[in-house]
């Protein structure tokens, strides 16, 4: 029966614990599957003595998930890496590196391993990983390649800019690329790589949650959402400094007959009452397919007052949900200001003729 071992994260390993895992690795009794060492300072030679393991003929082991994050790497750890993905009796379908200073450098010598004939890696987290438009042309061409087998790739939290978007997004044109899901960090003012990555034909869950953005950014990606070749079903913007004004955009999204979002995350952002009506508008459109709207923390309220006689964000959104009761099932309005509105809401769920099966409001 395989064994999955996930309980050594942050239990102040060293190399020499890689020497024992190692042998683990190479016996042909062993049927470990799944392997956390994150938060361990296993260093580069750590791994390079893991590596033997994962090359061994009788290793059955396919997830690092988490595996290797926070373990003290550099680049000459993608060495040891790439040869394990080159290697004919390699398993590793999940590898996750992220937060160790792997650099350009090392995502150039990881690539070569993801471009061979026998790699089977399908998740790669390269989160905080300290890369910059440089990794974004290795990956690129990793994402090319024929031989390439990669669905979900985490690059969030690096500093990639606008021109490292465009190169990437080269290669999710292409037309053997499998990615379907791209989590990914921006530092940039112009923006205008957006279109080209939300019209990326392969994507349908892009996350580019906790990057600046701002309403200028969103007004592109939305150009792009509209394009009839775009795939995307899941957008996740949290966190990225928009206002009410990005609302108007993503409203012209729904209402667009080639849209096929069903998942939105605009949570932690300052939209508003006024916002939040006008993407109520978009949620009306009889096109909208949307299911999963995420808004929590975004400072409205789902109730009028003598104080607020101007907040209209709950009955806009019950209105909403009237003229188009057959799509949206979750509603998070967490961290908002529900008042009564909030247990009105949650009321429209025992409500046969509404889809709507989960709302969440108040600190939850």
């Amino acid at each position: 029966m395989p064994f999955v071992l996930s309980r050594l994260s942050g239990c102040n390993l060293s190399k020499r614990s890689c020497e024992a895992l190692s042998s683990v690795l190479r016996s042909h009794s062993c049927s470990l599957t799944h392997l956390d060492l994150s938060n361990n300072d296993l260093k580069d030679s750590g791994v390079k003595i893991l590596s033997d393991g994962l090359k061994s003929p009788g290793c059955r082991l396919d997830t690092l998930r988490s595996g290797l994050s926070g373990c003290n790497l550099s680049d000459r750890s993608c060495e040891a890496l790439s040869s394990v993905l080159r290697s004919q009796s390699c398993s590793l379908t999940h590898l996750d590196l992220s937060n160790n200073d792997l650099k350009d450098s090392g995502v150039k010598i990881l690539s070569d391993g993801l471009k061979s004939p026998g790699c089977r890696l399908d998740t790669l987290r390269l989160s905080g990983c300290n890369l910059s438009d440089r990794s974004c042309e290795a990956l690129s061409s990793v994402l090319r390649s024929q031989s390439c087998s990669l669905t979900h790739l985490d690059l969030s939290n690096n500093d990639l800019k606008d021109s490292g978007v465009k190169i990437l997004s080269d290669g999710l044109k292409s037309p053997g690329c499998r990615l379907d899901t791209l989590r990914s960090g921006f530092n940039t003012e112009h923006n205008t790589s957006f279109q080209c990555l939300s019209a990326s034909c392969s994507l349908t869950h892009l996350d580019l949650s906790n990057n600046d953005l701002k309403d200028s950014g969103v007004k592109i990606l939305s150009d792009g959402l509209k394009s009839p070749g775009c795939r995307l079903d899941t957008l996740r913007l949290s966190g990225c400094n928009l206002s009410d004004r990005s609302c108007e955009a993503l409203s012209s999204v729904l209402t667009s007959q080639s849209c096929s979002l069903t998942h939105l995350d605009l949570s932690n952002n300052d939209l508003k009452d006024s916002g939040v009506k006008i993407l109520s508008d978009g949620l009306k459109s009889p096109g909208c397919r949307l299911d999963t709207l995420r808004s929590g923390g975004c400072l409205f309220l789902l109730v009028k007052s003598h104080a607020f006689p101007d907040s209209e964000g709950c009955s806009s959104l019950v209105s909403a949900l009237q003229s188009n009761p057959s799509h949206l099932r979750l509603l998070d309005l967490s961290y908002n200001h529900p008042g009564a509105s909030g247990q009105e809401l949650c009321a429209l769920v025992e409500d046969p003729h509404w889809r709507l099966d989960t709302v969440r409001y108040g600190l939850s």
